[in-house]
């Protein structure tokens, strides 16, 4: 930051001022401003060498200049965004090896209907960024001259690219259902394990939160650590954004009041990611957990949970010793629902009121309550100096809390309540 601002900067810009006419002026400049935006923005400092230096720059270099400013605060700003979609990649081929160049490859998502699209170039490779976590998509080649070919079931997991190969021909019709490996692959970026929410829906838990199945990364410790790092130093993201602790008390979100911060429901997919070498995951020395939530499809669907937990339902006694839970009463209920959202259709060509929201609008709806009604503790004092601790008992005696309690309302007038 100092060698842009005192040094390297000064001197390329004094040199070029002193040189209105140097040809490589505006080259040089947009250069410097676009690597100083990067490294970090200063509002004195780019003022102060656009002041300087506005006299000696025609209107296009000027905005030569800006562009260069706004297209590098674009790139940092979105260099520290979190993944949350997946890619398809791959290549067409003929059926003698060649690249098939123009081929149109459509991908469509199945449960939604959503439907994208890409072009093969030269080299016959095809790319379908930004789509949607899950599955299953139905892939389809269309090239002239040649047979189409489509490729059915294919899952997508979080952050990864699923290689999707053809071979075309021009013989035979042929339609091939392939499962896609996504472990083995040349576009993994790193150590990583997605979760789908089959894998949420199917494993047990008994807290209900995200560390029931981050444990599934092999380089998981306990309480939610990985790699060995301590567990505030995670990234926990929601659809992109951040959801950390901000205070550094705890590894995650309510972690302290052991209360799931979102809902297991309201998830399609978790993946952990362990020092990724993609530009794109970042801001966490642990592992980053990249979180995204469920969404709507063209079929109405949900589900309608309910847990509870008395004392009824845990032990009394640890070995020979008497255990005492106290008496407390938990419940966890919740739904989710989603599907087409039915939108106006305003009486066009006298149809119905509403038109179906297939392929076109979804929604998604989850709620979730957590009550715990408990004592602040099951700890009791001893009546006499012969009973021995143990179990629930203390080594504190109850003729000592009373004289203190005495003490407190005599003098302070504070009442402490029973214990």
């Amino acid at each position: 930051m100092q060698i842009f601002r005192g040094t390297l900067f000064d001197l390329v810009a004094k040199d070029l001022i002193n040189e209105p006419s140097s040809v490589g002026f505006n080259v040089d400049l947009t250069e410097i401003l676009g690597s100083f935006v990067i490294v970090g923005y200063s509002r004195e400092c780019s003022w102060t060498i656009m002041k300087e230096v506005k006299n000696n720059m025609t209107n296009k270099n000027i905005m030569r200049s800006i562009m260069a400013v706004l297209m590098a605060v674009v790139v940092s700003i979105s260099a520290t965004a979190q993944v949350t979609t997946s890619e398809i990649v791959g290549r067409v081929s003929d059926g003698k090896g060649q690249s098939v160049a123009g081929a149109s490859v459509e991908a469509t998502h199945v449960p939604s209907g959503t439907v994208y699209t890409a072009t093969t170039n030269d080299a016959g490779r095809y790319a379908l960024p930004g789509m949607r976590v899950g599955g299953p998509y139905t892939v389809k080649v269309v090239q002239a001259g040649f047979k189409d070919q489509v490729r059915e079931n294919l899952q997508l997991s979080l952050g990864t690219a699923a290689t999707v190969n053809f071979n075309l021909s021009m013989a035979i019709d042929e339609v091939v259902t392939v499962t896609n490996d996504a472990i083995f692959s040349e576009v993994r970026t790193g150590a990583s394990t997605s979760v789908s929410n089959v894998s949420i829906e199917k494993l047990p838990t008994i807290s209900r939160q995200i560390s029931d199945f981050t444990r599934l990364t092999p380089q998981a410790g306990g309480n939610s650590t990985f790699a060995g790092q301590d567990n505030r130093l995670n990234n926990i993201t929601v659809d992109g954004s951040y959801f950390n602790n901000s205070f550094g008390l705890a590894g995650q979100p309510g972690e302290r009041t052991n209360v799931s911060p979102i809902s297991l429901d309201a998830i399609e997919e978790l993946q952990v990611n362990v020092a990724p070498y993609d530009v794109r995951q970042g801001n966490f020395v642990g592992a980053g957990v990249n979180t995204v939530t469920r969404s709507g499809t063209n079929t109405y669907n949900g589900s309608i949970c309910y847990l509870f937990r008395k004392p009824s339902m845990v032990g009394k006694e640890a070995g020979a010793n008497a255990f005492n839970p106290g008496d407390f009463d938990y419940k966890n209920y919740g739904f989710r629902v989603g599907g087409p959202l039915p939108f106006f259709n305003f009486g066009e060509n006298n149809g119905p009121l509403f038109t179906s929201g297939k392929n076109k609008l979804f929604f998604f709806l989850s709620y979730e309550s957590e009550e715990l009604t408990e004592p602040g503790t099951t700890f009791v004092a001893r009546t006499s100096t012969a009973q021995t601790p143990a179990g629930n008992t203390t080594r504190v005696l109850a003729s000592d809390l009373d004289n203190l309690s005495n003490y407190l309302r005599t003098n302070f007038g504070y009442e402490t309540g029973p214990y």
